[in-house]
């Protein structure tokens, strides 16, 4: 992070948040010395979905492949409402995103406004394709604090190898109108980030992404390791660069994951994922909501949150996480960069 946007996180903690951190960190690390879950407190981080559609066709998203095994559609204000009724004193960090391009649901900027006024440091994540003029001075009035844009390369053609049906032309042109806007209404938010998912064919644009984010005026770049479903056997979108890549080659020439699944995860002791239409999610590595650990329009979080099959799963995680399916591609300890 770097130093405003930090800042502007930390004021966002309060005396109640603080003591649920520390309680939610000291249960996290009695569960790890332990190998038993035991948990105190709320979430003070959580995904919630405004849409699982997209304009785009990214070949290893779901919302791109159209491939969801589970029903598709928009986030509901009573939903979003509901959800933070119960984890506003709590809560410091939400990320408006899971699946699917933020934009696309038409009240995604009035939910950010709603949290941002419960003093909730907000994100979200997009391909820019959405942010005409009117779009970027309602992002920036909306209170939004960090804006994520999906950039994966500096020229259309490498652009599109991955971003299927995308425009680079439409994501500079956004970043411009939200820097405008950022400069018109003297606003400090949101903290632009470039998000740059490296893979073999736009590898050799970073240096230019750099150079873009600079002359556009974007606060930060983040270079970001591609997930591969079918990565055993090797992809053309995995980098030659062994420092991109999540995977590293064997002897017997099939890929592997880089870091080892160690039984401990501090996310499922301080963060979930709810999808648009309320389901309480582990992680955004659950990307069908296969884990489903309850459903918000049925049931209260602490209820889920504090259920058995929450705690199931957390014991499952500290005695063997290898036998967890979503866990077995996960990032953690992978990453060019650390983010949320």
């Amino acid at each position: 992070m770097h130093f405003k946007d930090s800042l502007n996180l930390l004021k966002k903690l309060t005396f109640k948040k603080t003591m649920n951190t520390f309680s939610l960190w000291w249960s996290y690390h009695q569960s790890k010395n332990t190998g038993i879950s035991k948990h105190k407190g709320k979430p003070i981080s959580i995904a919630i979905e405004p849409t699982t559609s997209c304009n785009l066709r990214c070949p290893e998203c779901p919302s791109g492949l159209r491939s969801f095994s589970r029903p598709v559609g928009m986030l509901k204000a009573e939903t979003f409402e509901n959800m933070l009724l119960q984890l506003k004193e709590h809560l410091i960090y939400m990320l408006f995103y899971f699946q699917g391009e933020p934009y696309v649901n038409k009240n995604f900027l009035d939910l950010v406004k709603i949290a941002s006024k419960h003093n909730i440091y907000t994100a979200t994540s997009t391909n820019a394709h959405f942010l005409d003029e009117d779009t970027a001075k309602k992002t920036v009035e909306s209170g939004l604090d960090r804006l994520i844009i999906s950039i994966d390369g500096a020229t259309q053609e490498t652009y599109e190898s991955y971003r299927i049906g995308g425009k680079l032309e439409k994501v500079l042109e956004g970043t411009r109108n939200v820097v405008k806007w950022k400069k018109e209404l003297k606003s400090n938010t949101p903290h632009i980030i470039f998000q740059f998912l490296v893979v073999k064919p736009n590898e050799q644009d970073i240096p230019e992404i750099y150079q873009l984010a600079e002359e556009l005026g974007v606060d930060e770049v983040k270079l970001k390791t591609a997930q591969i479903y079918d990565y055993k056997n090797g992809s053309p979108l995995i980098p030659e660069n062994p420092k991109y890549s999540r995977y590293k080659i064997m002897q017997n020439g099939l890929y592997a994951i880089k870091n080892k699944l160690l039984n401990q995860c501090w996310k499922m002791w301080h963060s979930c994922v709810v999808t648009w239409d309320g389901r309480v999610v582990p992680c955004c590595f659950d990307k069908d909501a296969s884990h489903q650990f309850g459903n918000l329009n049925q049931e209260s979080f602490t209820s889920i949150w504090n259920g058995k099959a929450y705690q199931d799963f957390r014991n499952k995680l500290l005695k063997s996480r290898s036998e967890i399916d979503i866990c077995t591609n996960c990032t953690e300890g992978t990453k060019v960069w650390a983010d949320e």
